[in-house]
């Protein structure tokens, strides 16, 4: 037999248990055929909801599971994710399996109605029809709430939905995944995975003014817009490349948040936390075998212009060592070196050297956890330095830790650092 690509493992066979003779087993074994594939297809269901981190998006943090309502800041305006319950007036109770496919893979609403990108659907255009199914299917067997839709609050000429026409036609790509024949079938699984349901290129690509991206540019690091966090580039060896990471150091990144390469803070511990730390160590591990693939280039020099003069660049520095030795060289080591697997290295780490220093001004000013995960159920985390240093100390610190111990990465100012100070926590 040979391999072949298979999405989602899902099996509808059942064992059914001799209950007696006659009518009685002819009752359980009817019972047993049609209950059994529904559930084993809402399990599956299940599976599928959480690789697709839907529960990040519809679902309010002290709110009712997939009720809606939780606001997306954008730069057009604030969008309102809608309740997709099995509630027949407010959620999607009345929906059909056919017309939530054509809202997977091609962005309609039931009533033909465009949605906007916010709704990753130029990603789930890959899944395939059996899984988009199986999500369905768990998403009408959770409890049905009773909320109306928030109307979006967009900016004129944002608005109007007629405008996603245009949009479509130059970002939006419809078709399911479809397998590279040359690759194995755990390759395949893995880019299914990356491409669709996790739409990790919505965060790893750059978004430009229009609110779309280039295929041409996947995975190449960008600005989170609203966020201010900067999710790295996975093909540069200047970034988070992972050309010279081990598949087993990947796959602890996304199912445990934590590696002995590093860690994951911000939104990506969210992803983490709510979605990847429930996925298979197959699944992962596929994810990991396709990501590890992914071309690799120098990518854009470390070495970029600053602002920062070469005396205001040794003063930085003089008063970033300070600090460090006082606030940070109990965790993370004299010279940077980290202790492992608890407190990451900041000596040739490379996302400190970065041509962005949004994301080191952050964690000096925020701190942060990496995610609580099944098998790493107590991390480590960094306090916030925000109420206790200044702006011109974090860019002391941040430049000290990006230019020490052989680190090519360049000064910030203290502009840098107070430009961060409002933005949002999460």
């Amino acid at each position: 037999m040979t391999e072949s690509f298979v999405p989602a493992n899902y099996s509808f066979s059942r064992t059914l248990a001799r209950v007696g003779a006659g009518l009685v087993l002819a009752a359980s074994s009817a019972l047993a055929l049609a209950q059994g594939p529904t559930s084993d297809i809402v399990k599956q269901g299940e599976y599928l909801a959480r690789a697709g981190d839907c529960i990040a998006c519809h679902t309010q943090p002290t709110g009712k599971l997939f009720a809606g309502g939780r606001p997306m800041p954008t730069p057009f305006g604030t969008l309102y994710s809608p309740n997709i319950t099995p509630d027949d007036e407010t959620g999607i109770g009345a929906w059909t399996a056919d017309e939530f496919y054509r809202m997977m893979h091609s962005g309609r609403s039931r009533d033909g109605s465009l949605l906007y990108p916010a709704m990753p659907y130029g990603a789930y255009t890959k899944v395939t029809r059996a899984d988009s199914d199986a999500i369905f299917a768990y998403l009408r067997s959770v409890p049905p709430v009773h909320q109306p839709n928030r109307p979006h609050e967009l900016r004129f000429p944002y608005n109007n939905r007629e405008l996603l026409l245009g949009w479509r036609t130059l970002y939006f790509r419809e078709g399911e995944y479809q397998p590279e024949p040359t690759r194995s079938v755990e390759w395949n699984r893995g880019a299914y995975l990356v491409q669709g349901l996790g739409h990790c290129s919505m965060c790893h690509t750059a978004i430009n003014a229009l609110g779309g991206s280039s295929e041409s540019k996947a995975f190449e690091g960008g600005l989170i817009p609203m966020q201010d966090w900067y999710a790295p580039s996975l093909t540069s060896n200047k970034e988070a490349g992972l050309g010279d990471w081990s598949i087993a150091d990947i796959a602890d990144l996304l199912q445990k948040g934590t590696s002995k390469r590093g860690a994951v803070y911000g939104p990506m511990a969210e992803v983490v936390y709510d979605s990847l730390q429930y996925l298979s160590d197959d699944d992962v591990k596929a994810m990991a075998v396709y990501l590890k693939s992914l071309p690799q280039h120098g990518g854009e020099s470390t070495n970029g212009k600053s602002a920062v003069t070469g005396e205001e660049r040794n003063l930085l520095s003089q008063l970033g060592s300070k600090i460090y030795a006082a606030q940070c060289a109990t965790c993370h080591g004299k010279h940077g070196e980290g202790k492992l697997p608890d407190f990451p290295p900041l000596a040739n780490n490379q996302s400190i050297q970065m041509t962005s220093a949004v994301n080191p001004i952050r964690m000096v000013l925020n701190g942060g956890y990496a995610p609580g995960t099944a098998k790493n159920p107590s991390p480590y985390g960094m306090p916030p330095f925000a109420q206790s240093l200044s702006d011109e100390e974090v860019a002391a610190v941040v430049t000290f830790i990006r230019t020490a111990w052989g680190n090519h990465g360049t000064p910030v100012t203290a502009k840098d650092a107070n430009a961060l100070r409002s933005a949002p926590l999460y």
